[in-house]
């Protein structure tokens, strides 16, 4: 069964190894050689992990003589994010009711506190 490209996206970001990659690639292109470098794992474990960040199109991979440096793609990010955004907007207003029903919370204890 294929998965529509959103789902593809989040199964690639669901793994911290991967996230990791991701997170190394936002400082520029590396090699795999250099994006397997802090794992404890072999470079053929690691090249799995890219063909998933690369079907997902996190990632591309391109040809510069003998080295074949991956690059982050915003795009699929991009779509990941797009819909989040009403789920961010939701719990930052949330947030923001919270904070104000707190801050008057205080409020209200202090001119309690103060009367007494």
């Amino acid at each position: 069964m294929a998965l529509d490209p959103l789902s593809t996206t989040f199964a690639a970001l669901a793994d911290p190894t991967r996230r990791a990659i991701l997170a190394r690639l936002i400082s520029g292109e590396a090699s795999v050689t250099e994006l397997a470098a802090p794992f404890d794992m072999t470079l053929p474990a690691v090249t799995k992990h890219l063909k998933v960040l690369q079907r997902a199109g996190l990632i591309s991979q391109g040809r510069e003589a003998q080295w074949r440096p991956c690059r982050l793609e915003a795009r699929a990010m991009r779509a990941a994010a797009d819909w989040m955004e009403p789920y961010r907007k939701q719990w930052e207003q949330r947030l923001d009711r919270l904070d104000d029903y707190l801050r008057e919370s205080n409020k209200s204890a202090r001119r309690v506190r103060h009367k007494k």
